[in-house]
């Protein structure tokens, strides 16, 4: 039987529908079709908006409606009667203002690329096909692109509705007498520096599956995400479903870094189709409509200042920076975390008496800004590191004596810095002599000077680094984002002895799984093998914040090891009961229950749980056996997070004839607590430090005036190759954390956040000779040609 349209209401969106393959649900009937026919699942694509800033007068779909293959062209207007629109602001954050998103814009197009109508078809190819067909009338808008400008008196307001016009967010620290640290100083040293836009590009692209089952009135979503109970939180409320009714499934993912925690309007507007169309729905974002639609990171304009009296002591930090951050504020996290990060860590690792920083951020016709691996502390480390190394050169001391005169001791901790941000323990000072020790520092300065000799352009450069990870409520809770703080992990033991975990964190290729898996086999004295870790689904896992912010193995690892222990104590209990042994006496040991004095083998693991689950009447006393254990934790200690740190080098040699800068080593130490996976947190390390290389030489969203994104291919984007990169050598400093009984923090952004100022300072320390300056990034052969023309 022929289904023509949806039920009342729908017309629009399922007109021109074919016959479909499968059972349907319409106005409240089962219906069937011929099982042979075409398949259930279909395809969207979108049509995106070919311009920065324009009004759409009209849309023309009948030649794509009537197209072969499709099921449905779908607009704004035809979504908005069904959804609740995002706003991406956190309400403990002053004056943090967004207007209202749709999953489809419906009458202005804000950004290129911005989705404006989706086609649903039997396959991608065919709703490709179709969106050529689709004409939209254009009325071209003035774009605002430069941020300086959206903030300007006569500047184009892009949210009308918005009072403050375009300006979305301004931060503000002063702490001390800034001026007063600057009369009295015996060198200030302003630097102005600059990023570019980048984006993550991940592996694999955004994606997802849904399905909406209409006779259950459930919906179940498989998506690459690192937040699949967020995902859960955020569909359940813009869909007005109760979260019971929506299932997430974090499926496993080729990368994320931040890219996939937040609610894009192209994946709702593809969840939203499958409830409309009552079946499932693909959606896989190809890599040019990524680079467009994919949130974009670390555009900052700055002015730093630093102040260092006559006994080389760094008196006072100052910034006055500047970001755009697209047409919206990202949902449900916000685009202004950067800004957060950098006002709160700025000279974050020394000691100062003065503290200044302001950072305003605008809305501009550019793909919205998100989260990317690091966030704001690759930026608050740049701007910290470039300035302590220029300072150190102009006053002629070296750059590791220099920082080892100001770094906050280590044994000072814990302290709040001049921002108020709590601090339970740093390292540098171990960190920075470990550094010194692995790269044999006075040998490569000889060799640089030898090389200097010859007409060689070496530079060292150094960076020492602060990284937020395992976060309080304060980071997004306490804002009215639906995050939670804490991570929940269930432990079970099967009949045969073998342990079945659920983990509310995702794996996205960072480890988590074997990380956590090994936390609950050492907790348990059994073999990794016996350990099977389920992640990332909302049906079976506790409620969790996923993984973000590095805090996967200290939070939701924390919850693992807590559930393994609280198990561990059942299985006693069970087993004295079972073979009437003091409970004091046994030991869980391989798989086996010992009795501790006689050192003999009572029984087996696996008999204990045959026992519990075929034989309860075996256990004469107390409970029946709870081999099924859940805990949670939540990091309460510091609201702020528990902080890592660490230090970093690299090694350039600069060609001044072509501009080219060869990497010839670089190096990390790092403290991120216990290291649970040394193998895996050393290449979490370098695969960091590598997007850190990236965005110090070469990545870079480039716009022309027109907001139109002009580099969108891999051809034209350049990441760092294999070709390009350094050995990378690692070493660890251990200061574990008191928050946990595991002591582990982050480590996933550590590589990332100190890569970039490492490079750049190592770039200026090469061209130092040449008294050439180059601090805006990436670093390109132009850019350091012009450096050098400057001087001459």
């Amino acid at each position: 039987m022929a289904v023509d349209q949806l039920h009342e209401g729908h017309e629009g969106i399922g007109a021109a529908m074919p016959r479909v393959g499968a059972r349907r649900l319409v106005e409240g009937r089962a219906r069937y079709t011929d099982d042979l026919e075409l398949p259930r699942m279909v395809h969207v694509a979108f049509l995106r908006s070919p311009y920065a800033h324009a009004r759409m007068v009209s849309i023309d779909a009948a030649l794509a409606k009537a197209a072969p293959g499709v099921v449905s062209v779908t607009t704004g207007a035809d979504l908005r009667a069904h959804c609740e629109p995002f706003m991406g602001v956190l309400s403990h954050l002053p004056g943090m203002v967004s207007a209202p998103q749709w999953p489809l814009a419906f009458d202005i197009g804000r950004w290129q690329g911005e989705p404006v109508v989706m086609v649903a078809a039997q396959s991608r190819a065919l709703a490709e096909d179709a969106l050529a067909l689709i004409d939209v009338h254009w009325e071209p808008l003035e774009p605002v692109v430069d941020p300086e400008a959206a903030l300007s008196a006569n500047a184009t307001v892009i949210h009308p509705e918005l009072e403050k016009g375009n300006l979305a967010y301004e931060a503000l620290v002063n702490r001390g007498d800034f001026a007063r640290e600057q009369e009295l100083a015996t060198l200030n040293l302003s630097l102005d520096i600059s990023t570019t836009r980048v984006t993550a590009v991940s592996l694999e692209p955004r994606g997802l599956v849904a399905d909406w089952d209409a006779g259950r009135g459930e919906l179940t979503v498989w998506m690459g995400t690192q937040v699949p109970h967020m995902m859960q939180s955020v569909l359940a409320q813009h869909l007005r479903l109760p979260e019971n009714r929506v299932r997430v499934v974090a499926v496993e993912t080729g990368g994320s870094f931040g890219l996939k925690i937040h609610a894009y309007p192209d994946e709702f507007a593809a969840v939203m189709l499958s409830r409309l169309l009552a079946r499932p729905v693909k959606f896989i974002a190809d890599r040019l409509e990524s680079f467009s639609s994919d949130v974009h990171a670390r555009a900052h304009r700055a002015k730093v200042s630093i102040a260092v009296a006559h006994d080389l002591r760094i008196r006072a930090f100052a910034v006055e920076g500047l970001l755009g951050i697209g047409a919206y504020s990202k949902h449900p996290r916000g685009s202004v975390n950067e800004v957060r990060h950098v006002v709160n860590l700025l000279g974050a690792p020394y000691q100062m008496a003065a503290l200044h920083a302001h950072v305003r951020v605008a809305f501009q016709t550019k793909t919205p800004y998100g989260m990317y691996r690091g966030v704001g502390h690759p930026v608050a480390c740049l701007l910290t590191e470039v300035a302590v190394e220029c300072a150190a050169r102009q006053l002629g001391v070296d750059p590791v004596d220099f920082r080892l005169r100001n770094f906050h001791p280590d044994g000072a901790y814990p302290i709040q810095l001049l921002s108020g941000t709590q601090v339970e323990g740093l390292s540098h000072e171990a960190c920075m002599h470990k550094l010194v020790s692995m790269m044999d520092y006075p040998a490569l300065r000889r060799e640089q000077a030898e090389a200097r000799a010859c007409g060689r352009y070496l530079g060292i450069g150094l960076a020492s680094f602060v990284e937020n990870s395992n976060h309080g409520s304060a980071t997004y809770g306490r804002g009215g984002a639906p995050i939670a703080a804490n991570d929940g992990c269930t432990v079970r033991l099967q009949a045969d002895g073998t342990v079945l975990c659920a983990s509310g964190a995702a794996d996205t290729g960072q480890g988590a799984e074997t990380a956590l898996s090994q936390i609950v086999a050492h907790e348990l004295d059994l073999p990794l093998s016996s350990v099977r870790m389920q992640m990332g689904d909302t049906a079976s896992a506790p409620i969790s914040g996923g993984n973000w912010g590095s805090r996967g193995t200290g939070v939701a690892g924390e919850a693992a090891l807590q559930a393994a222990r609280a198990l561990k104590e059942e299985v006693i209990r069970c087993a004295s009961v079972l073979w009437d042994v003091p409970a004091e006496q046994l030991q869980l040991r391989g798989a086996q229950l010992v009795d501790g004095r006689s050192a003999q083998a009572v029984g087996t693991l696996a008999q204990l749980c045959h026992a519990a689950y075929v034989r309860p009447d075996l256990f004469k006393s107390g409970p029946v056996p709870q081999l099924a254990v859940t805990r949670f934790y939540a990091q309460r200690d510091y609201d702020g997070g528990i902080y890592t740190n660490g230090v970093q080098a690299s090694l350039v040699e600069v060609d001044v004839r072509t501009g080219r800068v060869n990497l010839l080593k670089h190096w990390i130490v790092d403290d991120c607590g216990v290291v649970i996976n040394p193998a895996m947190a050393d290449e979490q390390l370098r695969g960091a430090v590598v997007q850190g290389i990236g965005q110090a030489l070469y990545e870079g969203c480039l716009y022309d005036e027109a907001g139109q994104l002009m580099n969108a291919t891999m051809a034209e984007y350049l990441t760092p190759m294999a070709g390009e990169m350094p050995d990378i050598c690692v070493g660890h400093v251990v200061t574990p954390t008191r928050s946990s009984a595991l002591g582990a923090k982050g480590v996933a952004e550590a590589g990332l956040t100190g890569a970039i100022a490492a490079v750049v300072n190592a770039v200026n320390d090469a061209l130092s000779p040449l008294d050439a300056l180059v601090t805006d990034l990436p670093i390109t052969p132009d850019r350091i040609f012009k450096a050098i023309r400057a001087i001459d």
